[in-house]
């Protein structure tokens, strides 16, 4: 039967097609092989690093290339090797002698695939293939949850241990995404599924348990069973329990209740970070909807039963037994929790200077009358975060470099508290608040001595424009050891009116250049949503959130920037760029 070949691309004839002919076509020519006796057509390009695969060998059907020795069936396209993806292939015609090849490439879902090698990137643990699928679900237009809901997925099915720092570094960059430029977007989701999948690697997977048979129990008695276990560490119990509520219709008020209740019958669980794991959890669901409830929450329930507990740590018992200077507090939470109010609280500049002195007891006396006064639970907690920032904008660079983290995790723990009161108010989170209170009282050695703050430094010799100031800002984290001139210039910049948003969209670039360190991202994440709750209001407080946020990626910077490596190959590779040819100073 004759073919119409006025759609098709004409390669030549079959008897004087001796070796591969590259022809039009695709984005980077197609070219044809002959083996067996058949003709098969690929794209030009290898999908692994860009190596013209004319230059390649075929042997028993399988195109080789010469670059990185990925193999591909030349049939299909499919790969061997789970790093290279497969190469995009097209139909060929042989009519009348003559080799035909149809220039549209046989059709894809390229989402379904994209998402697919997303998968295997994270299964893989292979950072050039996570960074090209994100760029190229990106490019293919799909919803950034839907590819932050493939990555959760795999962190919350393959770590028994459950829920960790890469899937709060996932969550925290994701919140961020808007605030981001194009590329730093990639690189935001990037990171996060670089670091869920190496969490994962060589951890045995988690295997979910069923909701219990009967789901029409009374939510306040799944509550009750759900903090019991949690107590005795029974993570089974309490997956079981929490997955009943779920599966009864528990609104995400009240699931998040159920987590920052049993998470605050202890004080200050393993160190500040577990109430700020089931915080960005919440977070998470908010952006791919709390559908996935049954997914990702029971991830939580290990890391809430295991956790370690301050009350049974010395420095919170001695020298100064603050565990039972707050018991008593606790018994009129109930009370106090009723008398909050919806109007202003004008304490904020007093409260934060009580929270950073060092007599513990007049703290919990403030705490209680600022509760009795009727001050909302959130313009408290909004000022202890505030106190927990200024922590770290203190931080004296004479102090142990690891005490850095710290005073960052009080900070995060705050954070917690303060967006977990906003969302699920209650007596028992409202135990949160002492219990932030009370390590930032722990942590007052820390800013001892206390670092200045730049708005009491000379800045007469920083630049005024705004472009000039990021680009000294990014100089600095360049160098090692710029703590204090990266504040300089973050504070010149505030100071003179520069709009915050691309400063902050710079603390970000410069964050998602490095190989950053977990605590990196909490930073950043958490100083930037307390900088836009205190803005325009308190501008000066905000602008000494951003000095601390500044102080504390500039003591981590700079790395090695492998990470940054792969994904500028990646983005180069998306462009076109033939980047065996030429060398890129960056």
């Amino acid at each position: 039967m004759a073919v119409d070949t006025q759609q098709l691309v004409k390669v030549g004839r079959a008897d004087e097609l001796a070796g591969p002919k590259v022809v039009s076509g695709g984005r980077h020519g197609i070219v044809v092989f002959q083996s067996d006796g058949e003709f098969f057509a690929v794209d030009n390009r290898c999908p692994h690093m860009g190596f013209p695969l004319h230059q390649g060998s075929v042997c028993d059907g399988i195109l080789t290339c010469h670059w990185h020795h990925a193999r591909f069936d030349l049939a299909s396209g499919g790969t061997f090797d789970p790093w290279a993806d497969d190469v995009r292939s097209y139909d060929t015609v042989l009519e009348d002698g003559v080799v035909y090849v149809n220039p549209r490439p046989r059709p894809i879902d390229i989402v379904a695939r994209q998402k697919e090698r997303l998968r295997d990137g994270l299964e893989q643990d292979i950072n050039l293939v996570m960074v090209k699928s994100v760029l190229g679900l990106f490019e293919a237009g799909a919803p950034r949850e839907d590819i932050v809901q493939v990555i959760s997925d795999f962190g919350a099915a393959y770590r028994d241990a459950g829920w960790r720092s890469g899937m709060t570094i996932l969550t925290a960059m994701n919140n961020l995404l808007d605030q981001l430029n194009r590329d730093d977007q990639v690189l935001g989701l990037y990171h996060g599924a670089v670091n869920v999948a190496e969490e994962c690697a060589g951890e045995p997977p988690r295997f979910q348990l069923d909701p219990l048979p009967q789901v029409d129990v009374p939510l306040g008695r799944v509550k009750s069973w759900f903090r019991q276990f949690i107590e005795v560490r029974d993570r089974d119990g309490a997956e079981r329990a929490l997955l009943s509520s779920i599966e009864a219709g528990a609104t995400p008020e009240q699931l998040a209740d159920m987590l920052f209740a049993a998470a605050t019958d202890h004080v200050y669980l393993d160190g500040g970070h577990t109430l700020d794991f089931i915080n960005k959890a919440t977070e998470m669901l908010d952006s791919i909807g709390w559908d996935q409830s049954a997914t990702v929450l029971p991830s939580l329930t290990p890391v809430v039963a295991m956790a370690r507990r301050s009350e049974e740590i010395n420095a919170w018992r001695h020298p100064v037994d603050l565990i039972s200077m707050m018991e008593p507090i606790y018994e009129r939470l109930p009370e106090l929790f009723e008398r909050q109010g919806s109007g202003e609280w004008d304490r904020f500049d007093e409260f934060a200077d009580v929270l950073l002195g060092d007599d513990p007891e007049a703290i919990m006396r403030e705490i209680v009358a600022a509760m009795e006064s009727g001050a909302p639970l959130t313009s408290i907690s909004q000022t202890l975060s505030y106190a927990a920032a200024l922590r770290v904008a203190k931080f004296h660079t004479s102090n142990e470099f690891a005490d850095w983290i710290s005073v960052l995790h009080t900070f995060t723990y705050c954070n917690a508290v303060h967006q977990g009161l906003k969302r699920s108010p209650s007596p028992e989170l409202a135990r949160g608040i002492l219990h932030g209170a009370s390590r930032i009282y722990l942590d007052r050695f820390l800013n001892m001595p206390s670092a200045r703050l730049p708005e009491n430094r000379n800045a007469d010799r920083e630049p005024t424009g705004a472009g000039e100031l990021l680009d000294r800002l990014q100089d600095h984290l360049n160098r090692e050891q710029q703590v204090n001139e990266s504040a300089l210039t973050v504070h010149r910049y505030l100071s003179l009116g520069h709009d915050p948003a691309p400063l902050i969209a710079t603390l970000g670039h410069m964050l998602l250049r490095e190989d950053a360190e977990f605590h990196s991202y909490q930073m950043l994440e958490a100083g930037v949503a307390l900088v836009h709750e205190l803005r325009p209001e308190r501008a000066d407080a905000a602008n000494r959130v951003l000095v601390g946020v500044a102080r504390y990626l500039a003591a981590h910077s700079p790395t090695p920037r492998a990470m940054l490596q792969t994904a500028r190959t990646a983005m180069r590779l998306q462009r076109g760029e033939e980047i065996y040819q030429d060398d890129v100073d960056d």
